[in-house]
């Protein structure tokens, strides 16, 4: 194909190239925001809403929007609550002597489905990553550490990530946490190297729990 029928074959392709309509790719757009959607999965979630129909969309929509409206962090440990505090912070069946600190509120229930554990929880909504300009005050560390001052607590479980980020932060910690006179213990046997607790099984999560060190041990 000489220069002048490419040229005129692209410009072809480009009078009959066909696009959704605007509203379809802004649809599209937004779909492409959330977590773990790419470009092929939100077209493909975008189809499919247009073709179940308005009460499935109704439906998405009323809970999305009950969601946003009744979900917010629990006041003391971080985790979902529709109420000022979860579920398991209003336990009264709780053991309140273990505090287990975790990066983000989704890796509760890993801990909670393994049956390994019946204390309590602190989220930190985040972990050291100075690449991404987060320090330790970006975290929730005052709560942590206002629940410390107020006693009861004679562990403290440190069930962050293996990965760069989740040893400095589980280092920093380990650091702030010595002048309270606690036990400091991390999960142990089990985690893969440079992992998080979301991609671990549950059998894997229940010997971490059960196999926990103390920090600073040799």
């Amino acid at each position: 194909m000489d220069a002048a029928a490419d040229d005129s074959f692209e410009k072809q392709n480009a009078v009959h190239k066909v696009e959704y309509p605007p509203e379809i790719k802004t649809l599209i757009g937004n779909l492409k925001r959330l977590p773990g959607i790419g470009p092929r999965s939100a077209e493909r979630i975008a189809v499919w809403l247009l073709k179940a129909g308005s009460e499935a969309v109704g439906d998405l929509a009323e809970a999305l929007t009950q969601a946003q409206a009744r979900v917010a962090p629990c006041q003391i440990c971080g985790f979902f609550a529709t109420e000022e505090i979860c579920a398991i912070c209003g336990d009264e069946s709780r053991r309140g002597e273990s505090l287990c600190i975790v990066e983000e509120a989704t890796d509760i229930l890993p801990l909670e489905r393994t049956g390994a554990y019946r204390g309590l929880y602190h989220t930190l909504g985040g972990r050291i990553s100075p690449l991404d300009n987060i320090g330790p005050e970006d975290l929730n560390l005052e709560g942590l550490w206002k629940r410390l001052h107020e006693g009861g607590f004679e562990e403290v479980i440190l069930a962050v990530g293996s990965d760069v980020e989740g040893e400095a932060t589980a280092h920093y910690l380990a650091h702030s946490l010595e002048s309270y006179g606690v036990k400091i213990t991390r999960l142990a046997q089990g985690l893969p190297a440079g992992g998080g607790l979301e991609a671990a099984d549950d059998l894997t999560l229940f010997r971490a729990l059960e196999g926990r060190t103390r920090v600073g041990e040799g």
